[in-house]
């Protein structure tokens, strides 16, 4: 069997990973809890935001042209700040990744139980593992085509919202003729009802809407002309997923009342209704449906390729870094699979709770991940800088002004994980789960340094 991953994802197949994980469900079923809390000033939450997830990915992306690995930012944390670094950022990851796909199997099973009531959700959850880890023993390519088709399921639908509210806005198109104007954007309560706290207590819930772009690194492990490929994605994926998240609320909060938002449904529902869509519901549920299945596809291929890269680096059982003839890593997926399966078990005993109860614990493994990425790159230029050698052309600007604000950024979000109750949970088990990488790791060293003083 060969020892390599192929490259054979292309610009687009990367692109629209990154939108598939970062477009989630939530935008769709309009929960939009940092409405609640920011109001319309949440679309200033939402363009700051976005410019510290864009210094991230600069970051990365200046690392992962330089050097495109499949394991990415723990490579580059092994690399430049110590095998520890390494070793707690790769697992934290796969454990991010494992996390996030089974809320989005639990997503899958709750929105076909609409259409299926007489259904145990279990088996749409099981089905959705069976399907994604079907598709993720193919190769590569057929992946990322795959993905694809899923994430521009939900483009398209967020574009055709996006130009039917504009119609209703300024047309009155489905309004009986009356457009509905820009009015409701500051009629109640102004741009900023909660005060500025109210911007800033949302801008947690914010970034995490952005969760899945740093998906662009892991792929560059089978990305054809990564030099090419790379910075394209990375300049194109931020702007694209601002244009869709502050597009969509800003047509939405433009019709409805943003606090009138959730009492009649879904806001995409809603639109679509009055644009004379009269399966809308249905139409939504669709879409929403295929927002889970394109979010649980990245999150097995990320999770996989996390833990081929660590067996590769001696951090996981070698044989996890096998691929096949294809260059698929089909062992790391199986086990990254075996595990999605406790989603079903817990679907069958405590269906209602999985969901929330996975985001809400997983806040802590996204922040880790950014701030290593920051601390990885600062010290990656350092040592640039050291050599006497030069930046490459795809760089990350303003440096090091622009990284250490965003560290500064994540230590504010840390900070207000802690103070919310529903969050503070994500600190007690990030912090528990450090601990037990830690001893791991600690274990670990102990027993290679015995098996080498034996062989001596």
């Amino acid at each position: 069997m060969t020892q390599h991953l192929q490259r054979r994802l292309t610009s687009r197949h990367i692109t629209f990973m990154a939108l598939g994980m970062a477009i989630g469900a939530g935008l769709f079923l309009g929960s939009a809890d940092a409405i609640k809390l920011a109001g319309p000033s949440v679309l200033f939450a939402y363009l700051f935001g976005g410019v510290m997830i864009f210094i991230i990915m600069r970051a990365l992306g200046e690392m992962t042209v330089r050097d495109p690995v499949a394991g990415s930012f723990s490579v580059y944390a092994q690399r430049y700040l110590g095998p520890f670094a390494g070793f707690v950022t790769g697992w934290n990851y796969w454990l991010l990744m494992v996390g996030v796909g089974m809320a989005e199997a639990t997503a899958v099973g709750a929105y076909m139980h609409e259409w299926f009531p007489d259904w145990p959700r279990w088996i749409w959850v099981l089905g959705s593992v069976v399907m994604i880890g079907g598709l993720n023993l193919l190769t590569v390519k057929i992946y990322g085509e795959m993905e694809f088709w899923f994430t521009l399921v939900k483009v398209l639908t967020v574009l055709a919202m996006i130009a039917g509210g504009l119609a209703i806005i300024f047309v009155g198109w489905g309004n009986g003729g009356k457009p509905t104007g820009l009015s409701n954007l500051w009629s109640n309560g102004g741009w900023f009802p909660h005060g500025l706290l109210g911007m800033v207590l949302a801008l947690p819930v914010v970034v995490f809407s952005f969760g899945g772009v740093e998906t662009v690194g892991i792929a560059a492990g089978e990305a054809a002309q990564p030099e090419r490929t790379i910075p394209r994605a990375v300049n194109s994926v931020l702007w694209r997923i601002l244009i869709f998240y502050v597009g969509a609320l800003f047509v939405i909060m433009a019709i409805y009342p943003w606090n009138g938002l959730g009492e009649h449904g879904s806001p995409f529902v809603t639109t679509f209704a009055k644009l004379g869509i009269p399966q809308a519901a249905g139409l939504i549920n669709f879409v929403v449906i295929t927002a889970a299945l394109s979010g649980f596809n990245c999150t097995t291929f990320s999770g996989s390729r996390m833990l081929y890269s660590l067996a590769c680096k001696g951090q996981a059982p070698a044989a996890l870094s096998k691929v096949n003839e294809q260059g698929v890593p089909v062992r790391a997926i199986l086990v990254t699979l075996a595990v999605l399966l406790l989603a079903v078990l817990l679907n069958y005993l405590v269906p209602a709770k999985v969901f929330g109860m996975m985001m809400s614990i997983l806040s802590f493994n996204t922040v880790w991940t950014w701030t290593m990425v920051l601390l990885a790159h600062y010290s990656f230029r350092r040592q640039l800088r050291a050599r006497g050698e030069a930046p490459a052309g795809f760089r990350l600007r303003w440096w090091p002004l622009s990284g250490i604000v965003c560290l500064a950024f994540l230590g504010f979000v840390v900070v207000m994980l802690g103070v919310s109750p529903d969050t503070r949970v994500a600190l007690y088990i990030g912090a528990s789960w450090v601990t037990v990488l830690a001893i791991t790791y600690r274990l670990f060293q102990v027993e290679g340094r015995m098996e080498l003083a034996a062989q001596s």
